[in-house]
């Protein structure tokens, strides 16, 4: 395979004296984390594979990401062990993968695990035949046995004797598996049209899940899923009853919890309790630049400036602590630091009134006893300031300006602590969605300031992370491309492209979004099976070519494809877009009412295709205040449904380049707005009162 960078020849375990294996010459900072262990470690490639196959020796694929608590202690407790590791080296050839740099493998193995188990998470722990065949899965296992679960060296010793006595039972087992796995991945697509009837009972199925004292859906843990939310304020602009009450609880109970950092800004991974109090502290790329995007939404609809301080102060943090200094943005960073998850977060009561009132510190949920292990403090706002406030008898005002002159001092203070380690590979997907979110942000305020970070992003991604034939990569770090993107690499810069076009009106982000589609459907289009498959039609093959549907952490391929190529249908008007798109969401309808918080960018995407959507062009020079007043109508509160293109006069490339500008001169010299719904186009308008009735659909 030639993404693999594989140590050139030599087949033995590396030399405890350098304690170094094949990892070392990896780009990961995951897979680096690992290149000191004893562990005879392979990255996945065709060295691996050919070595199991030659020496008839079952592989032990191990994934995580850098930012996983639980991948660490797995690492420190027996990964680190010498017996262990010489247990591994006799009886298996060990794979270390980063499932944040081949999702592929990951999609796959995790469809094991949860077929196998039930469920799945990380590190994830799954046994292969030298063709890759599943057969034994799991995900933490101990170093001795506890908590019901059987210790790592014990599982290792099961399924050696499993493969060298039960050879048989093992094959059919991994035979079973890849059938299952396989049904999965290939679910047969619905040919009904979308309709409100997929949204209502999905909408419904939300509503019973809802935590209504403390936001969220379900019980702890507790993931913030900004997908849902987004598709629950699209369900409130439908006038779908609870929607904005399930959106507003959930974003102001995750804003004064723990998951969000009160400090600097951005949110936690996930609370481990349901009152978001307690997070697993690692903070996440995707995270931060989805709920940046979800809180200026929430803005945009309920004009409560809570949501736009916790939306800049998420975008701020990204731009402080996860931005390269070429554009691109970083991965995570780490929930541990000092050997400790939470320790460069938390706080003792004696710290925290040395730098701050005792009052300020009551207000950010501390008590001396402390509200978490170890006597220390998660910081968290349990009662609003107003009510703080009145009980110590300070006034509002006064009580707010000690808690911002207190956050600057943690702040200050925080900083000279030992920082966690931030993975600093940068990922095509990932960034899409920071680049999305940020000029979102950018022209909903507006902050010009995050409007250029968004342009140095995406010039980053589509300038150094494609191979010379102009193939994008799924990740870059300090020069080195990693393998080909993925589907959602492709999907989310293309969506990322069409955003900073609805910003700025440069064409030239037109053109790269179109090209990027083309791309993914040349790529990745399943004729035969509708959808998108998420590796490409030139990737290695694996024991099935997986086909990602279901939202998690981050949105599926085939969700945000069938937003892009619904959008892209409507500004040229050309039919293979949108059969694409609706290819893509037969896929899911069958799931939509069992499991709708698993499909929240896949019901943005339906939301889209059910309609109504409102096409405007918008004629005029950018620095005429009519041209102005226009698209200031354009932009105003939350207008999901929307695609805009503008562009000047005479500007011949625009039209020809985005077609939805075409035959659209200026009204009596005026700038003129031209605004189409569902094939009919009404006449055009100069006047931001009359382009607020046509998007009412007045």
């Amino acid at each position: 395979m030639d993404e693999a960078r594989s140590k050139p020849a030599g087949e033995g375990p590396p030399s405890r004296a350098t304690a170094t294996n094949r990892l070392a010459y990896e780009a990961s900072p995951y897979l680096l984390q690992h290149a000191h262990n004893p562990v005879d470690w392979y990255p996945w490639g065709p060295e691996a594979l050919a070595r199991a196959r030659r020496e008839d020796k079952p592989i032990l694929l191990s994934i995580g990401y850098a930012a996983c608590h639980w991948c660490h202690v797995m690492e420190r407790e027996s990964f680190e062990d010498e017996e262990t590791a010489a247990l591994m080296n006799e009886r298996f050839v060990s794979i270390k993968v980063d499932r944040e740099e081949r999702p592929d493998l990951d999609s796959i193995y995790m469809d094991a695990v949860q077929a196998m188990t039930g469920s799945g998470g990380w590190p994830m722990t799954v046994f292969l035949d030298p063709d890759g065949k599943p057969f034994f899965a799991g995900t933490y296992f101990p170093k001795e046995d506890r908590h019901g679960l059987p210790s790592f060296t014990r599982v290792l010793q099961g399924v050696a004797e499993a493969w060298q006595h039960r050879r048989g039972d093992v094959a059919e087992q991994g035979r079973r598996i890849v059938e299952s796995i396989t049904r999965v991945a290939a679910p047969q697509p619905s040919t009904e049209p979308p309709s409100e009837d997929v949204l209502r009972p999905a909408h419904a199925g939300l509503s019973q899940a809802f935590d209504r004292r403390w936001g969220g859906f379900g019980g702890a843990p507790k993931f913030p899923q900004p997908m849902t939310l987004e598709f629950l304020l699209r369900c409130h602009y439908r006038g779908y009853g609870g929607a904005l009450e399930m959106v507003t609880v959930t974003l102001d109970r995750m804003a004064a919890g723990g998951i969000h950092d009160h400090v600097a800004g951005g949110f936690h991974r996930y609370s481990v309790d349901e009152r978001w109090h307690v997070p697993h502290f690692e903070k996440m790329l995707y995270d931060n630049a989805q709920l940046a995007r979800l809180y200026v939404h929430a803005w945009q609809v309920t004009g409560e400036e809570w949501y736009r301080r916790v939306a800049t102060g998420t975008l701020d943090y990204l731009l402080r602590e996860m931005r390269h200094p070429d554009g691109g943005f970083f991965s995570s960073q780490d929930a541990d630091s000092e050997g400790e998850e939470g320790t460069f977060f938390v706080w003792s009561w004696e710290e925290l009134t040395h730098l701050a009132e005792p009052v300020v510190a009551r207000y950010l949920g501390a008590t001396p006893g402390g509200n978490w292990e170890g006597g220390r403090n998660v910081l968290w706002t349990p009662a609003s300031l107003e009510q703080v406030a009145e009980e110590s008898g300070r006034g509002p005002e006064d009580l707010r300006a000690a808690v911002e002159a207190a956050r600057a001092r943690l702040f200050e203070a925080r900083e000279r602590r030992v920082r966690p380690a931030t993975d600093d590979k940068i990922l095509a997907a990932w960034n899409g969605l920071a680049i999305s979110g940020l000029a979102e942000a950018g022209r909903a305020f507006p902050e010009q300031r995050y409007v250029e970070a968004a342009v140095g992003a995406a010039d980053f991604v589509l300038s150094r992370m494609r191979r010379d034939d102009g193939r994008l990569v799924r990740v870059w770090r300090e020069g080195r491309l990693g393998g080909r993107g993925y589907l959602d690499d492709y999907a989310a810069m293309a969506d990322a492209c069409l955003t900073l076009y609805e910003t700025t009106f440069d064409v030239r982000w037109f053109e790269e979004a179109r090209s990027l589609a083309d791309d993914a459907l040349r790529l990745f289009r399943d004729d035969e099976g509708g959808g998108f498959f998420q590796t490409g039609a030139d990737a290695e093959a694996l024991v099935i070519r997986p086909k990602e549907l279901f939202d998690n952490a981050v949105p599926s391929g085939n969700s945000i494809a069938a937003r892009v190529f619904q959008r892209l249908a409507y500004v040229t008007g050309e039919q293979k877009y949108e059969a694409a798109a609706l290819s893509a969401l037969g896929l899911i309808r069958e799931y939509v009412a069992r499991a709708p918080t698993m499909l929240g960018e896949a019901l943005s995407a339906l939301d889209l295709a059910v309609g109504p959507v409102r096409e405007v062009a918008l004629m005029g020079n950018s620095e005429e205040r009519g041209t102005q007043a226009l698209l200031a109508e354009v932009r105003r509160g939350f207008r999901p449904n929307v695609v805009l293109a503008a562009a000047d006069p005479g500007d011949e490339r625009a039209v020809r380049e985005v077609p939805l500008l075409r035959d659209r001169p200026l009204v009596e010299g005026k700038p003129a707005a031209y605004v189409c719904e569902g094939f009919v186009c009404k006449r055009p308008v100069t006047e931001p009162a009359d382009l607020a009735a046509l998007l009412r659909g007045a």
